[in-house]
């Protein structure tokens, strides 16, 4: 008729912690195996994004830099190129050191 399964009363203790064994090693791999899954898809979802968002971030640097130096032209014309060059500098060294004290201030409230 059918394959006789072996009666779980009678197999060896040794054969059922093996097979306990193997049963937890299969299961363990199974969720390696998802948690990898999950992961890859979430790259491959984040990837066109990232790419996106390291452009913006090149050309927002870009824009900054064309107007710090459009600051140093102008302040150039008026108190001579070493002048507007040290008076551009020193607004945007403050204005980092503004942003970066307010950075650290979110960063100690928020933990």
């Amino acid at each position: 008729m059918g394959e006789q399964q072996p009666d779980l009363d009678e197999a060896p203790i040794g054969e059922l912690f093996g097979r306990l064994i193997d049963d937890g090693k299969a299961y363990a791999k199974a969720e390696v195996d998802l948690v990898r899954a999950r992961g890859l898809a979430q790259a491959d979802r984040a990837k066109l994004p990232a790419i996106l968002g390291g452009g913006a971030l090149a050309f927002g640097f870009a824009g900054v830099i064309a107007l710090v130096l459009t600051l140093v032209l102008s302040l150039a014309s008026l108190i001579g190129p070493l002048g507007g060059g040290l008076l551009a500098t020193a607004i945007t060294m403050l204005i980092a050191g503004g942003l970066g004290m307010a950075a650290l201030k979110s960063w100690k409230a928020g933990a």
